[in-house]
C-alpha cells in the first residue's frame, strides 16, 4: 500500500482491513516521503497487528499519475522475499474502505477458476450523502486503486510499470498471456479521495503519453480520449490527451510492450471497439 500525506484517510482503510473475514498473511505500507502523520498512524496499527510493516521512502514532493505510487509499490515489494509462498498480491490506495469480506471473495474467485489471474471490485465515491459508482471506466476493468493479482499471473506479466498508464497495460498483458480477468460488483469499495485530486496541470499530458506508449496508435488513441474526456465530462482533456500522444511520439518514448504484444494490444481494442458499435 503506497502512502503519500494520508493521514486524513488511512486509519479508516487500515480499520477496514483489520476487519476482514479473511486476514492478509502480510500488510506492507509504503509511506512515501509524507509530510503529515501517515507514519504515525501507521505504526500505531503496526503495535496491535504484528502482520503490519511500515516501510520509509524518499522521493520527490509530487504526485503525477503512475510513476511515483508504482515505484512505492515496488519497494515495498522488494522487502518480499519469497514471493510465491502466496496466493495472490493486492495493490491498495491508502483512501479506501474495503467491504468486510472482500479479500475473501477475491481468495475465492482465484480457487474456483485457475485461470483468474486478476481479481476486483468496484469504486464508489461519496456525493450528496450517497455513495454512487466512480463510473470511469468500464464494467470489465478493475481500478488501480484495488487490483489482486495471482502470484504467478503477476510475474508473468511482468509486475507493475511504474509509468502511467499501469493499470491498463496489466490487464492486456493478462489477455495476451490468456489469464481472465474477474470483476466483482458485490465488492462495493468506498473511495474517499476523488481520481486525480492531487494531480497537477503537467498530469493532464500523461494520459496521452500512456496511450502512446500502450502501442495504441493514433486512431485508437483518438477514440480513447473522446471517451475518456466524455467520461470525466472535461471536454477540453481530449485536446491535452492528444497533445501528450504527439509530444510522446516526437521524443520516441519507448513503448511499455513489445512489438508482438503491441499488435494483439491493437486487435484487442479494436474488436472491443467494433462489440459496442455492433
Amino acid at each position: 500500500m503506497p502512502a503519500y500525506n494520508e493521514a486524513d484517510y488511512i486509519a479508516k482503510t487500515l480499520d477496514s482491513i483489520v476487519l476482514q473475514s479473511l486476514l492478509p498473511h502480510r500488510l506492507i505500507v509504503v509511506n512515501d516521503n509524507s509530510t503529515d502523520h501517515t507514519a504515525e498512524i501507521v505504526n500505531s496499527f503496526a503495535k496491535t497487528y504484528h502482520w503490519i510493516t511500515l516501510v520509509n521512502k524518499d522521493s520527490e514532493n509530487i504526485h503525477l499519475p503512475g510513476s511515483k505510487v508504482i515505484q512505492a509499490f515496488n519497494y515495498g515489494l522488494d522487502t518480499i522475499e519469497n514471493l510465491e509462498e502466496f496466493e495472490f498480491i493486492v495493490k491498495l490506495d491508502a483512501d479506501l474502505i474495503l467491504p468486510s469480506n472482500y479479500f475473501e471473495k477475491v481468495s475465492n474467485h482465484f480457487k474456483q477458476d485457475l485461470t483468474i489471474g486478476m481479481v476486483g471490485g468496484f469504486a464508489y465515491i461519496e456525493k450528496d450523502g450517497s455513495w454512487i459508482l466512480e463510473n470511469l471506466t468500464d464494467k470489465d476493468h478493475i481500478r488501480g486503486a484495488f487490483k489482486s493479482y495471482r502470484v504467478s499471473c503477476f510475474q508473468q506479466i511482468g509486475g507493475l510499470k511504474p509509468a502511467m498508464g499501469w493499470d491498463t497495460v496489466d490487464e492486456l498483458l493478462c489477455h495476451f498471456y490468456n489469464w481472465k480477468i474477474k470483476t466483482d460488483e458485490t465488492l462495493k469499495v468506498k473511495h474517499l479521495k476523488p481520481t486525480g485530486a492531487m494531480y497537477n496541470k503537467a498530469s493532464r499530458y500523461k494520459q496521452g503519453e500512456a496511450f502512446y506508449r500502450l502501442h495504441y496508435g493514433f486512431v485508437i488513441t483518438l477514440i480513447a480520449s473522446l471517451k475518456l474526456a466524455f467520461k470525466k465530462k472535461k471536454t477540453l482533456l481530449f485536446i491535452d490527451y492528444l497533445s501528450g500522444f504527439r509530444k510522446a511520439k516526437k521524443a520516441k518514448m519507448p513503448y511499455l510492450v513489445t512489438e508482438e504484444q503491441g499488435i494483439f494490444i491493437r486487435k484487442y481494442r479494436w474488436n472491443k471497439i467494433k462489440a459496442k458499435l455492433r
